[in-house]
């Protein structure tokens, strides 16, 4: 029995809204991702890292403004599709890498992840077989306890076989096997099947990115480019999880993190041209474990701290600024010399989430909060 082809595999049609996931490992540094405006203390306590006030992008009237690798951020920001916040973390307090992304990924001390729970608590349709993905090597904690992921460096991993002759004649046997189930594993696998056979159209059909994005030749941006095309795709993708590593910057900061900033802005800025309207029904959020101390150490570089900032882009963004960008003195800085917590990373999550489906769910997403 052939399977038809639908609109999309058991979602909600042009209503399906996708959460893209970001994370920074290794603890960015927010201060130079997002630097403050008008503070002396920070040019004073970081004298070869600080970003001169005049070459920020301005913010508005915020006391804070992007660092200039964020040009095509900025843009975005300035057309209303990004909200930047400062100052934002969790309550960790070990500035242990693997215990605050564990913490963060959670949602708080407590089994799986909570981009997972979302998925299972949602409003909706039952997941189909690219409800979720994972762009890389292994599952992420945040999507731990999922009904159903998908881990994959690439497209060309999401297959039945080597050959394309061998995996159009066992979907086409597989098909025929599952076309009459009516059990719990028949919808499961015909969505399956439809999801193997709308990735393979994709891969032959290799389509440019649309109006004029130029993703550049790095797995972040292939990443996202791949994303793009499964969301034009219709297959029911809800959640990506993709990760761009390499921020723990205890030395030589600024060699270090700078190509890393332009690559996440470029990136984000590709994604956000190629799938232009479709962003509407689209959420990325970027987020880090911490940020980093105010000072800067003898290797310039900068130690672990704890406030840090996400970024959120897209979906119903207004271009704005979330919480405030502390002062700096001394007074008010937390354990050894770190930007205080303003802002708690599930309050940021959390109208995202119902945005995207998650109803009366809050408590069982986030029970901690």
């Amino acid at each position: 029995m052939a399977m038809k082809g639908t609109g999309i595999i058991s979602g909600n049609g042009d209503e399906q809204r996708t959460l893209v996931v970001v994370f920074l490992r290794g603890g960015a540094d927010g201060l130079t991702l997002v630097p403050p405006v008008g503070n002396r203390e920070y040019y004073k306590v970081r004298p070869t890292l600080s970003v001169p006030e005049d070459e920020l992008l301005k913010l508005g009237e915020a006391n804070c403004g992007l660092n200039p690798a964020f040009s095509g951020l900025h843009q975005i920001y300035r057309d209303g599709g990004l909200t930047v916040v400062p100052a934002v973390g969790s309550n960790d307090d070990t500035r242990s890498h693997f215990y605050a992304q564990d913490l963060m990924e959670h949602g708080g001390q407590i089994a799986g992840g909570w981009l997972g729970r979302f998925l299972r608590y949602r409003e909706g349709s039952p997941p189909s077989a690219l409800s979720a993905i994972a762009l890389g090597k292994a599952m992420p904690e945040v999507l731990r306890g999922a009904p159903a992921a998908t881990v994959m460096e690439s497209m060309d991993t999401f297959a039945l076989g080597s050959g394309s002759g061998s995996t159009a004649v066992l979907q086409k046997e597989l098909g025929a096997l599952y076309g009459l189930e009516e059990n719990i594993l028949g919808p499961a696998a015909r969505d399956t099947l439809e999801a193997l056979e709308r990735v393979e159209k994709l891969r032959r059909e290799d389509l440019a990115p649309m109006n004029g994005a130029e993703y550049g030749d790095n797995a972040f941006s292939r990443g996202l480019r791949q994303t793009a095309r499964l969301v034009r795709a219709k297959v029911g993708l809800e959640a990506v999880s993709l990760d761009l590593d390499g921020w723990d910057s205890h030395f030589a900061q600024e060699t270090l993190i700078t190509p890393l900033m332009t690559r996440l802005s470029d990136g984000l800025a590709a994604f956000h041209r190629d799938l232009g309207g479709l962003m509407e029904n689209v959420t990325v959020v970027v987020m880090t474990e911490f940020g980093r101390r105010v000072a800067e150490n003898s290797s310039f570089g900068t130690d672990h701290g704890r406030g840090g900032t996400m970024l959120v882009m897209g979906g119903s963004e207004r271009g704005n600024v979330l919480g405030e960008m502390p002062e700096l003195e001394t007074g008010i800085l937390v354990g050894p010399g770190d930007v205080p917590v303003v802002t708690d990373y599930r309050e940021v999550l959390k109208p995202i989430l119902i945005r995207h489906g998650a109803g009366q769910s809050m408590g069982d997403i986030f029970p901690e909060a």
